[in-house]
């Protein structure tokens, strides 16, 4: 039940926001908070949800009582660049890769206890009673 993204093109600080969201939502909350985000990461993420769900499907798990149990953000790689700048100066810059762990957790199943309700009682409006 654990899914990997790595070597993800964005830095791990911009992806942790969108990580920090879903962390120990259900898989349908999850979902839904993933589909409307308008960070660049959120497809990617909703990629890897889905796919750590298939993975607890393949081993015999329902997905309906799944939730989002531990998600971390680590630093990959990082490629460095050269800029041309003015004067014929260069400056370095890095790219830096993210590397995804995303693991889900079986909810406690919660039995519903049974409680009789009262039953409702009639209130009889007195009607004056003309003759």
């Amino acid at each position: 039940m654990k899914a990997t993204l790595s070597n993800y093109r964005q830095s791990p600080r911009k992806v942790r926001l969108v990580a920090n969201l879903i962390r120990g939502k259900s898989i349908a909350n999850a979902r839904i908070a993933l589909k409307f985000l308008p960070q660049k990461s959120s497809p990617a993420m909703l990629k890897l949800l889905e796919s750590a769900v298939a993975n607890a499907r393949t081993s015999g798990t329902s997905s309906e009582n799944l939730f989002v149990k531990t998600i971390q953000v680590n630093k990959g790689t990082v490629t460095r660049r050269v800029m041309p700048k003015a004067r014929g100066r260069a400056a370095r810059y890095a790219k830096t890769l993210s590397i995804v762990t995303l693991e889900l957790g079986a909810s406690p199943k919660v039995e519903k206890k049974e409680v009789k309700a009262k039953k409702p009682t009639k209130k009889v409006a007195k009607t004056a009673q003309t003759e």
